[in-house]
């Protein structure tokens, strides 16, 4: 049984089987709807994030992992003599990372090591599963910190959304920019650079158009990417011929394990239905 054990929180986005399969535990972040705080993958889930924002015309906010939750996360591993790689949201994002340090100073004795993952979604989950490989074969916590640390600057995670209307509502997009995005038909892509997103490109058309074009954009560049496992991830309800889209592209392009994963609800609540990422591994 492998000495170190993997955790993540919850916008690490894999399926509860590829966190079984893998032996990775995650932590939830929170969702707030109206008065009310939920918590990711526990006792929420997108379907009631549409709805609310349809009822109120209002993003739902989100909450970061207290210090208090990361101790109570992290005790049952430290009491069994695990080592811990804790990989989290990107710190740019989210005081998650500086809560899950405070929280790994606690336990004295214990070897607790706080990832920045510099950033989110199946971009923190290809992390996560490339950490828990080496756990897996015997790697020690510091090989495996020093394996991260490296390899997060070649995570490429990126989006491509239906909608600013989530982004406008939140406060992250202008009026303008988001009518004009819908009058022109336009669907911005969004990509994580050094922990922090920006908008990169625009596709014209039909969302499921649109979502083709941006796959096989990237796509083109597979004698760059590692072949090994890359994610297509989207918000729940996405509609099928977007997917189908999508997943085709990437399957042409020859990689060895496609893996297709819902995003969970906190990052659902920034971007809506029909939201689709491609995201991949760069080689050195």
């Amino acid at each position: 049984m492998a000495k170190v054990q993997i955790l993540a929180d919850t916008c690490c986005d894999l399926t509860s089987e590829l966190k079984d399969q893998f032996g990775v535990a995650t932590v939830p972040l929170y969702v707030v709807l109206g008065e009310k705080m939920y918590r990711d993958g526990v006792d929420v889930e997108p379907r009631m994030l549409y709805k609310y924002f349809e009822e109120t015309q209002q993003t739902p906010k989100t909450s970061a992992t207290t210090v208090g939750d990361y101790m109570d996360f992290f005790r049952p591993y430290v009491e069994a003599g695990k080592d811990i790689v804790y990989i989290g949201l990107s710190e740019k994002m989210s005081c998650t990372m500086a809560n899950a340090r405070m929280a790994a100073e606690q336990f004295e004795d214990a070897k607790i090591f706080c990832v920045d993952s510099m950033n989110l979604s199946t971009g923190i989950g290809l992390l996560v599963l490339h950490a828990a490989d080496m756990a897996a074969e015997g790697a020690t916590a510091e090989e495996i910190v020093a394996s991260l640390e490296e390899l997060r600057h070649r995570v490429r995670a990126s989006f491509v959304l239906d909608t600013l209307e989530y982004l406008h509502r939140g406060g992250r997009c202008s009026l303008l920019a988001m009518m004009g995005a819908s009058l022109l038909s336009l669907h911005p892509e969004i990509a994580v650079t050094d922990g922090s997103m920006a908008s990169r490109n625009k596709y014209r058309g039909k969302m499921a158009v649109a979502a083709r074009k941006y796959a096989a954009n990237l796509a083109a560049n597979r004698e760059n990417i590692e072949k090994k496992r890359v994610f297509v991830t989207y918000t729940k309800d996405t509609d099928p011929e977007i997917v189908d889209a999508v997943v085709e592209e990437v399957k042409a392009a020859g990689f060895e394990t496609i893996l297709q994963t819902n995003a969970g609800s906190v990052i659902s609540s920034h971007c809506g239905k029909n939201c689709i990422g491609f995201l991949f591994v760069e080689k050195k």
